[in-house]
């Protein structure tokens, strides 16, 4: 696979929608997709400064995911 087609592959799945859950699984928080929606769940996530407990929540880009006194960029995962 040439470097452009890789560029290629990376930004396509870079571009797909990514929710709550599968960003707490991506910063490490969660193990698991259970584990993620325990936590969104019980209230313990926030998106942009609001707790949110829709686990499928669609982030967008300029979202900023607030667990335990972390702050994560969506922005570096799309």
């Amino acid at each position: 696979m040439s470097d452009a087609e890789t560029r290629t592959d990376q930004k396509t799945e870079k571009s797909k929608p990514l929710r709550l859950d599968q960003l707490l699984q991506l910063v490490g928080i969660a193990q698991t997709g259970g584990q993620a929606k325990f936590l969104i769940q019980g209230g313990e996530v926030a998106v942009n400064g609001e707790i949110d407990t829709r686990r499928k929540r669609q982030l967008s880009a300029g979202d900023v995911v607030q667990f335990d006194g972390q702050d994560f960029s969506v922005d570096e995962f799309l």
